[in-house]
C-alpha cells in the first residue's frame, strides 16, 4: 500500500512534532507527502499550514513567527493558524483578499506533541489513561525518521515471534533456544484498530536487570498490546514485581517509503528507583534491533494477504491488512501499489 495515494489516510490524527521543538520557532515536517509548517500561536496553542506562500511559493517555514502568526520570509506577509492572510506590509489599506490564503490543518497539542489531522478525523487522537495517572511517570524517548512503513512497524510490534530471533544472540531480550511464542490469550477487534493479550517468557540482561529492580535471569512479560488505526499502538508491559512499562509509539507517515518513529514511556516508578538515562538506553536498543531489519523490509507493504505468506502468530498482522482494506473500501478506494517493472 503506497501512503500517500490513499485520501482516506488524510483522515486520522497523526503525532508530528514535539512541542518542545516549536518553542525554538516555526519547524516544517512532510505528513503523507504533504509539506508542513508548524508553530506556536500566542497562547501556545500549535499551528499547521501548508509550506507554501500563496504570493510567490517561498517556504513558510524559513520565516519568524510574530505575534502568533507564520510571516513569510520572501515579502513578509502573515498568516494564522487557519491559513488566511492577516497582514500585507506592501498594502496601503487594511483590505486583504479572501483569496490570500494558504491550506490549514486541524492541529492540537497531546501527550508533548503537535498532532495533525490533513483532513476531518474519523476517530479522536488515542486515549492513554496512564498519562492522567500521577503514579506514572512521563520519558520521552525517540524522535526520529525511518526507512520503513507504518505497517510494517505495526505489523512487527504485535509480532511475538521476531523477540526470539531479533532480539536474540545475547542482545537483549530474545532466547533462540526458546523460539515457539506461547499462543495469544485474547486477540479482539474493535471500531478503532485491535486489542491483544498475550505473555512471553524473555532473558533480563544485565542492563535491563537494574531497570526492573530484579536479578532473575528470566523473566515473564504479560503484555497488553492496542493497535490505534492506522499506525500508532501501545504496548503495556506487566513485570511480577508490580512494574508497569507502557511504550506509546507511532510511525507517522512521511511518504511511501519513510515513517517518522514517534516513542515515549509512562512507567510506575520513580527516578530513583531507575533512571530515564538507562530506561532510554536499554528502548534504544531494542528499537536499534527492529530497526536494522524493518530497514530491510519492502514499504509498500501489501493489504492482499495472498501477496506474502504467514503463520499463526502473524494473526494480528492479518487482521490489521483486513481492517486497512476495509476502510479503503468503504471510502470507495482500491489498495494503491507500486508498478511493477
Amino acid at each position: 500500500m503506497l501512503v500517500t495515494q490513499q485520501p482516506v489516510l488524510k483522515r486520522f490524527w497523526y503525532p508530528v512534532m514535539p512541542m518542545s521543538l516549536l518553542q525554538d520557532g516555526s519547524q516544517s515536517f512532510t505528513l503523507l507527502g504533504q509539506p508542513l509548517v508548524l508553530w506556536l500561536q500566542e497562547g501556545g496553542k500549535p499551528a499547521a499550514v501548508e509550506d507554501r506562500c500563496c504570493h510567490r511559493s517561498a517556504q513558510l517555514s524559513k520565516g519568524i513567527v510574530c505575534d502568533g502568526h507564520i510571516r513569510c520570509p520572501y515579502h513578509g506577509w502573515e498568516f494564522d493558524g487557519s491559513g488566511a492572510c492577516v497582514k500585507v506590509p506592501q498594502l496601503t489599506e487594511d483590505f486583504i483578499p479572501r483569496t490570500y490564503k494558504v491550506s490549514g490543518f486541524q492541529c492540537q497539542e497531546r501527550y508533548g506533541y503537535a498532532w495533525v489531522a490533513l483532513a476531518d478525523p474519523l476517530l479522536p487522537i488515542p486515549e492513554i489513561p496512564e498519562a492522567a495517572d500521577p503514579g506514572y511517570r512521563y520519558i520521552h524517548e525517540f524522535y526520529e525518521p525511518w526507512a520503513c512503513s507504518g505497517l510494517r512497524f505495526m505489523e512487527n510490534s504485535f509480532d511475538s515471534a521476531h523477540p526470539h530471533f531479533v532480539h536474540g544472540h545475547g542482545k537483549t531480550h530474545g532466547d533462540q533456544s526458546n523460539p515457539v511464542p506461547p499462543p495469544l490469550d485474547e486477540v479482539t477487534e474493535l471500531e478503532d484498530g485491535l486489542l491483544v493479550r498475550h505473555w512471553m517468557e524473555v532473558l533480563n540482561p544485565e542492563m535491563q536487570k537494574k531497570n526492573l529492580n530484579m536479578e532473575a535471569e528470566k523473566t515473564i512479560r504479560t503484555n497488553v498490546r492496542r493497535w490505534y488505526m492506522p499506525f500508532t499502538r501501545t504496548l503495556k508491559i506487566h513485570y511480577p514485581n508490580g512494574l508497569y512499562h507502557l511504550i506509546f509509539s507511532a510511525a507517522t507517515p512521511i511518504d511511501d517509503g519513510h515513517s517518522q518513529l514517534v516513542q515515549f514511556v509512562y512507567r510506575n516508578d520513580t527516578e530513583e528507583q531507575a533512571k530515564a538515562a538507562d530506561i532510554i538506553a536499554y528502548d534504544r536498543q531494542v528499537t536499534e534491533e527492529d530497526r536494522e531489519v524493518l530497514e530491510t523490509t519492502d514499504y509498500d507493504t501489501p493489504l492482499d494477504i495472498q501477496a506474502e505468506q504467514h503463520m499463526a502468530s502473524d494473526k494480528p498482522g492479518i487482521l490489521m491488512r483486513r481492517k486497512l482494506a476495509a476502510l479503503l473500501k468503504a471510502h470507495g478506494e482500491i489498495e494503491q501499489r507500486r508498478a511493477l517493472v
